[in-house]
């Protein structure tokens, strides 16, 4: 056993990049050695001093990396994030605190270059609470049973003038990036995508030994305009008595309208030899079901929590977004780390726009900061939490008030892992 002290974090060295690699997969589980093409590809992640390692005697025990990134909030707007992202142990360097200085650091750092939030897909769900994390938005999986879904088997495609087609992968490194950045203006939770991430997706960059290249479509409106786009797998399954049981697997699907999203379930469900469909992560109000006949032939295969933020400036987090009505409440925010503590009036107007300021006057809420991530992108109640304990109203009434302006008509989503 090494003490603590005998554990050395820092940012590690391009030089320790493999040695780092073999660390997470190792703590990930997965097999340990990587070939050198794939080392070479997930070098172009390394950016100096955020990629972090925990060394005992020379040998990488833990990591953690983080990136910038962009999180768009209600009402459009962006605000920078603190992507957080490849951490893991060793299962024999456990409960050592390891994780607790490399994320101490990486926010510290994050709080002085003027990053207004920090961002992670959760592994595991109790572990990152106690460094303000909180869940900010949940994802849904759907599995259609596509005989049961009532569609009409000689349909042909679009009935609104639009047309699907299939593309390759560099038609989806063409366009996709635009169709991103549309989305992004209208769903909050979603990311930013550089342009390492479409060429991973794509398969230019393979960052995974077994990467299977997906089929891409595309939706084009009948003016001509690509308003969605996804890539999908299929399996090759039959029975004994030669009928088919495949499964068409989404890896991704952009709409940026209904009428886009409603055209690439259909031809995902019109397929031939594809008797289901596995929807991948969606957001959990989706509208997907309701585009089959029968709504029941979707149904809930996974739904939990999805991106969890950590907010390092209330104020500026408070600012970016919109509310759903005029009003006014006084939060105490309680943060043990020190980064976003205090009491904050939040001051809406008419149109919708938020001003908050430091206050002095008696809270209306006092929560904990991992709560107000929770609450920030309008997903969760603050009178479920109230219920719960994890809210403490000071005044009564104040968790209604707060859920009359912060909660949203469509619920957030972030469709990426990271």
């Amino acid at each position: 056993m090494t003490s603590r002290a005998g554990v050395d974090v820092r940012p590690i060295t391009e030089s320790e990049f493999a040695d780092w690699q073999r660390a997470m997969n190792v703590g990930f589980l997965r097999e340990p050695s990587l070939s050198e093409e794939i080392l070479d590809a997930r070098r172009e992640q390394f950016t100096p001093g955020r990629s972090v390692g925990a060394f005992d005697g020379g040998r990488c025990v833990a990591t953690f990396r983080s990136f910038a990134q962009e999180l768009t909030v209600v009402g459009g707007a962006t605000v920078p994030a603190d992507a957080v992202t490849n951490v893991t142990v060793t299962a024999t360097h456990r409960r050592r605190g390891l994780l607790t200085r490399m994320m101490e650091r990486d926010l510290a750092a994050a709080k002085e270059r003027g990053d207004v939030v920090a961002t992670l897909i959760a592994a595991e769900y109790p572990i990152y609470g106690r460094y303000g994390f909180g869940p900010a938005t949940s994802a849904a999986e759907w599995t259609i049973d596509v005989p049961r879904a009532g569609l009409d088997p000689r349909r042909a495609g679009p009935e609104d003038g639009g047309r699907v087609d299939l593309v390759d992968a560099g038609d989806v490194r063409k366009l996709g990036p635009e169709l991103h950045e549309r989305l992004r203006r209208t769903q909050p939770g979603v990311v930013s995508r550089d342009e390492l991430w479409w060429r991973v997706t794509t398969g230019a960059v393979r960052f995974w030994p077994d990467f299977k290249e997906p089929y891409y479509v595309v939706y084009r409106s009948a003016a001509g305009e690509v308003e969605g786009m996804a890539a999908y797998t299929v399996d090759d399954e039959w029975t004994d008595a030669k009928q088919p049981l495949n499964t068409a697997r989404v890896k991704w699907l952009t709409g940026v309208t209904p009428a886009a999203e409603r055209a690439l379930w259909l031809y995902l469900c019109s397929i031939d030899w594809v008797v289901r469909v596995k929807s991948g992560w969606r957001a959990p109000d989706d509208l997907l079901p309701h585009f089959l006949p029968d709504p029941r032939a979707a149904a809930v295969t996974t739904q939990a929590d999805w991106l969890w933020v950590r907010i390092l400036d209330v104020v500026r987090a408070l600012e970016a977004r919109t509310y759903e009505g005029a009003g006014s409440l006084v939060l105490e925010v309680a943060d043990r780390a020190g980064a976003a503590a205090g009491r904050y009036r939040l001051e809406v107007s008419e149109d919708g726009t938020g001003v908050c300021e430091p206050a002095a006057e008696s809270a209306d809420l006092s929560l904990d900061v991992a709560e107000l991530a929770v609450l920030w992108l309008g997903d969760e109640s603050a009178v479920r939490l109230a219920a719960l304990g994890r809210v403490r109203e000071e005044r009564a009434g104040a968790a209604r008030q707060a859920d009359a302006l912060l909660r949203t008509s469509r619920r957030p989503w972030c469709p990426d892992v990271f």
